[in-house]
């Protein structure tokens, strides 16, 4: 995979209710996520989702009743591309993060499952490319794409030292932000020339920190008014950002925080 270092290659929810998810997320991204799981899943119920324009979303993994027990719960989580899981999952642990799933290779790639020394979950991956296209580069995060993710957004409990740690983990630079009041700044992420999200001191109303990823959608009034038509909850806006767009926070029915990103049509 073509894709440099850090990059965000996949999206995955994680929810008890992929049924529900799928209805839901149809609704509101007008995403079709697969009614039975991928073949490749080696038994677990794993789903993939298809963008409006038939491109891969990333994927949709149903927590199990053991799962559940074992303290996991409806939440989206990215993918980060590394070019060596085991050494950086190593690196990672001796600075203070956790491995919560071991490396282990995968039809796809090898992933793991970690923290930043925040807290804060997310996998590193390095994809194995089906033969034949060895030079793919995952377009799942896009900017501007309607039906991709648009924004990555992470809210942290100590900032200089998330900054620094995917500045030196995943070649992410910070050099501008915008400054928010009482909430402190909004720390840009550009990441090999591009922006692509942004770090952020987790306010005191935000339950827990983590990363919260956006999906643009054509018609954010008519997103928004699915969000709650379909059993989710509108938790903020929309509200106009930087830019000309404009967007919202939510819940789905499952429990999964997401946010939506577009325009007012």
């Amino acid at each position: 995979m073509t894709n440099p270092k850090g990059s965000f290659i996949w999206y995955e929810l994680m929810t008890p209710d992929p049924d529900g998810a799928a209805a839901f997320y149809g609704a509101v991204a007008d995403w079709r996520i697969s009614g039975h799981s991928d073949p490749q899943a080696g038994g677990i119920d794993y789903r993939l989702i298809t963008r409006p324009d038939g491109g891969s979303g990333g994927g949709v993994l149903k927590l199990s009743q053991d799962m559940l027990a074992h303290g996991a719960h409806p939440c989206w989580l990215g993918y980060l591309h590394v070019s060596d899981v085991d050494a950086e999952a190593a690196a990672i642990q001796a600075e203070g993060g956790k491995v919560l799933m071991p490396a282990a290779d995968l039809p796809v790639g090898r992933i793991a499952m970690v923290t930043d020394p925040q807290g804060v979950p997310i996998y590193i991956m390095k994809p194995t490319a089906p033969p034949g296209m060895e030079g793919m580069k995952s377009d799942v995060y896009d900017r501007n794409a309607v039906g991709h993710v648009s924004w990555n957004e992470l809210f942290t409990t100590d900032l200089e030292a998330a900054k620094a740690f995917y500045a030196r983990h995943f070649d992410f630079e910070f050099n501008s932000s915008m400054p928010m009041g009482p909430m402190g700044d909004y720390c840009f992420i550009d990441h090999h020339g591009e922006g692509i999200g942004a770090v952020m001191q987790k306010p005191p109303h935000v339950p827990v920190a983590g990363w919260n990823y956006y999906i643009r959608v054509a018609d954010i009034d008519k997103s928004a008014a699915a969000v709650a038509a379909n059993g989710g909850k509108v938790l903020n806006g929309p509200m106009e950002v930087p830019g000309g767009d404009w967007a919202m926070n939510g819940m789905d029915p499952q429990g999964a925080a997401f946010s939506l990103v577009g325009k007012k049509v």
